[in-house]
């Protein structure tokens, strides 16, 4: 089965499990907040997509980081990161047992079947 790692409150994530949901296509969910980020999770994830894929320059989390903790940043040190604030993590994350994908757009889940 799919699993939709989502933050609850995100309007993508939101737009992501509507479109699984209108293709009927079955998924489970996992909160990154509620749900947690653990280093075995991380550890799945980074085996499969780049940390550069994975972390989200664009958050509010990212932008209050110190100039230091930005440039100084290794995998070890954003995992940590990401387990203390999941909004580092690009979402949605879809894994389909045989990709990772990153984020949602209409159509990205076009080719998936149920």
């Amino acid at each position: 089965m799919l699993t939709l790692y989502v933050i609850k409150s995100c309007d993508t994530c939101r737009k992501a499990r509507k479109a699984l949901d209108s293709r009927g296509i079955p998924f489970r969910t996992h909160d990154l907040r509620d749900d947690g980020v653990s280093a075995t999770l991380l550890d799945e994830l980074l085996a499969r997509v780049s940390l550069a894929t994975l972390l989200n320059k664009r958050s509010t989390t990212w932008r209050s980081l110190d100039e230091e903790t930005k440039v100084s940043l290794d995998t070890d040190k954003a995992k940590e990161l990401m387990q203390q604030a999941p909004t580092l993590l690009k979402r949605p994350l879809l894994d389909t047992g045989d990709d990772i994908i990153v984020g949602y757009r209409d159509g990205d889940y076009d080719a998936l079947s149920h």
